[in-house]
């Protein structure tokens, strides 16, 4: 029996060590993915302020969807148009915290509000983006390739291209300038750029 205890305590203490490793792993690969969301979604908003500037449109803080406005004709955007709360100028990020605040409280935000609501929208949305890369790259490490050029491309196709669209909080892709979609694209590829860029000081492997 006492020689039975001798090999259960290392073989238990070797069992906890390897259940929480992965745990701690995946913590840090979240806190590691937070810091580079959030760092990214500034720097995509220095992109796009900056692209916007140089083409003499107007200035915002919602990253990729900021020069994607106009009035959708369903989902969100029909519905907002009916009880009076839609506006041909907002983008999706301003559609998003327009929509959220009628739900939880029936209250339709100011311009103001919709600005500052799909600033912060854009920041949570980048934020959360960047814990799920986090949080999978310390599971699966192959997927940080390409400098994190290939996670920025499915962000956009998924959000930008399929469930922003799909949900009625922009209009199709197919009734935006070709222009319009590349520089979505491109302000992507440089969400991912620096998400990976941040992430390979926080967590390299």
């Amino acid at each position: 029996m006492e020689l039975c205890n001798c090999f259960a305590k290392p073989l238990g203490l070797k069992v906890a060590i390897q259940t929480i490793m992965p745990t701690n792993k995946i913590i840090l690969g979240a806190l590691g993915g937070l810091t580079a969301g959030l760092t990214a979604s500034v720097v995509m908003n220095l992109f796009q302020r900056g692209l916007s500037k140089w083409l003499g449109g107007e200035q915002r803080s919602h990253g990729a969807q900021s020069l994607q406005t106009g009035t959708p004709d369903h989902g969100a955007g029909r519905y907002l148009t009916n009880i009076g709360a839609e506006s041909p100028t907002d983008d999706a990020a301003e559609r998003t915290a327009n929509i959220i605040s009628v739900g939880l409280m029936d209250h339709p935000l100011s311009e103001k509000q919709k600005d500052i609501g799909g600033t912060i929208f854009h920041y949570v949305f980048g934020a959360t983006s960047g814990v799920v890369y986090g949080v999978t790259s310390e599971l699966i490490p192959s997927i940080r390739f390409g400098w994190g050029l290939p996670f920025g491309a499915v962000v956009w196709l998924i959000a930008d291209e399929t469930v922003v669209p799909a949900l009625g909080l922009s209009k199709d892709a197919r009734k935006y300038p070709t222009s319009t979609i590349a520089y979505a694209f491109a302000a992507h590829l440089v969400y991912g750029l620096a998400t990976e860029a941040t992430l390979k000081v926080l967590r390299p492997q």
